[in-house]
């Protein structure tokens, strides 16, 4: 599997399965949520080139006047900078967050909401490793999951890292196929990703993730679905028990 040229170095299944079409009279905002979305969980890393402005509006199914005004918030908001001739285009510049060395205390209503979605995780992800192990991989398909593992383990730096773990966990929803199902856990992934930075990263946590995240990987790869289920059920209530511990 070769890299796109508009996101070397990322996984170009994934990168276009993550942007859907939007729907709604709000397409400006949306458009500039699921753009930065893609950016903070490095579905787009950092000194890759977005897709051109007509292929960013055919897959959110927007204007390219849309588009071009969401590219333009992200320049404003330092995630990318436009550059011009050969070889040019909207340029990631958007660096990756570490988390922090101390837990911080959210308000209320986020600590609802992130509470929230730990619930609704612990039924989303356990359900698309289980429909990906049922399902007949691609050779692709199969390289994208491992390849997407294998960025986890070497990933240098804990913002790396974070990012890393999101693309693992989005490559699962990615091969399953279902536009429902991969928006729910890109949603996942997104608040899950705020959560964890709140928070300092442990060695024995990451560690014990990590050998989840290889059973899980197995699992899916050698057509197993309840044990997909069961481990990705234990990895979530794994890291919920850590983040309602630290967070509240």
């Amino acid at each position: 599997m070769t890299a796109s040229p508009h996101d070397p170095g990322a996984l170009p299944d994934l990168a276009r399965v993550v942007l859907r079409p939007i729907r709604g009279h709000h397409a400006f905002e949306a458009c500039v949520e699921q753009l930065a979305t893609a950016i903070r969980l490095g579905v787009h890393p950092k000194g890759t080139t977005l897709p051109p402005e007509r292929e960013l509006a055919e897959r959110l199914d927007v204007s390219r006047a849309t588009v071009r005004e969401a590219i333009t918030a992200l320049r404003t908001a330092g995630m990318v900078e436009t550059r011009r001739g050969r070889g040019g285009g909207s340029v990631v510049t958007y660096s990756p967050r570490a988390p922090r060395a101390r837990a911080t205390t959210p308000s209320p209503k986020t600590l609802e909401t992130w509470l929230d979605t730990l619930t609704f995780r612990r039924v989303v992800e356990p359900g698309a490793v289980a429909r990906a192990a049922g399902l007949k991989l691609s050779e692709v398909q199969r390289a994208m999951l491992t390849t997407a593992h294998e960025a986890v383990m070497s990933a240098s730096g804990s913002a790396s890292h974070r990012q890393a773990d999101s693309r693992f966990h989005l490559a699962f929803a990615s091969v399953t196929g279902s536009p429902s199902l991969i928006d729910a856990v890109t949603r996942v992934q997104a608040t899950l990703h705020d959560m964890l930075l709140q928070i300092p990263v442990y060695d024995v946590n990451i560690s014990h993730s990590d050998h989840q995240h290889e059973q899980i990987l197995h699992a899916v790869l050698d057509g197993r679905p309840d044990h997909a289920r069961q481990t990705m059920e234990e990895h979530c209530d794994d890291t919920a028990a850590l983040l309602r511990g630290l967070l509240g």
